[in-house]
């Protein structure tokens, strides 16, 4: 598998080519920091047909059965979404925002983010052990070591979730990092420009009503992990291309 990424013309970077991330350790270092994934599917057919886009929580496995790793993701067996997914290519979107970009003029505001794109074709996540592997990485990937934490699942919980797998080679990523890109003219101007840094934060486990006890050591410890994860903003002078 390569190491580079958009091995595509379908997820090869057009605009904004200086933000493309081309190294795909970046992109699994990435997918291991972020929490919320965004499946793009046309549902519908003929006349009736229409993209749509749903949140969702993700797992991954870079040493999984599909080519450049696996890219899994669950929902009900009974959603009307899944059985078209399984007929087309579907778009993947995992998104972090860092920052908002106050620029000198409208045109120049932007956002410091890291993004990532996977498209594909998915395949129905049949074996049962794969599915448990599976659902036990998109619960770590909220919170890491949860799942061996758990009571098994249900045979009837199992037959109610589904799970997709998304192979993860054709993939690309962008990422902004800096402040403003403006025009010489307008910064003589004298018009305030920075960055208001945007960081991911928890807060400190709040214990269900019906529960007893603390908070386990494993959900400590990724509230205090969150609560640490700040990245320091990197401001710097960059091509014009907000």
């Amino acid at each position: 598998m390569s190491t580079t990424l958009s091995p595509t013309p379908r997820t090869q970077v057009s605009r904004g080519k200086n933000r493309a991330v081309t190294d795909r350790e970046r992109l699994h270092t990435f997918l291991g920091e972020a929490l919320v994934a965004h499946l793009g599917v046309t549902v519908g057919s003929g006349e009736d047909a229409h993209p749509v886009v749903l949140p969702t929580a993700y797992g991954f496995d870079l040493g999984g059965p599909d080519t450049g790793g696996s890219l899994y993701l669950h929902g009900s067996v009974a959603a009307g979404w899944l059985a078209q997914a399984l007929e087309r290519d579907v778009c993947v979107t995992i998104t972090e925002l860092d920052g908002l970009v106050a620029a000198r003029s409208g045109f120049h505001h932007s956002m410091n983010y890291r993004s990532a794109v996977v498209i594909g074709r998915p395949r129905l996540v049949e074996d049962p052990d794969e599915r448990e592997h599976a659902l036990a990485l998109v619960v770590d990937q909220m919170i890491p070591g949860r799942w061996a934490t758990l009571r098994p699942a249900t045979r009837k919980e199992l037959a109610a979730t589904a799970v997709i797998a998304l192979p993860l080679a054709e993939a690309s990523m962008k990422a902004r990092a800096e402040g403003p890109v403006d025009d010489p003219a307008d910064i003589d101007s004298g018009t305030w420009a920075g960055v208001i840094p945007i960081h991911r934060f928890a807060a400190a486990p709040v214990t269900a009503d019906d529960a007893e006890g603390a908070p386990p050591e494993d959900v400590v410890r990724r509230a205090a992990a969150l609560g640490a994860a700040v990245r320091a903003p990197r401001p710097s002078r960059g091509p014009a291309e907000s």
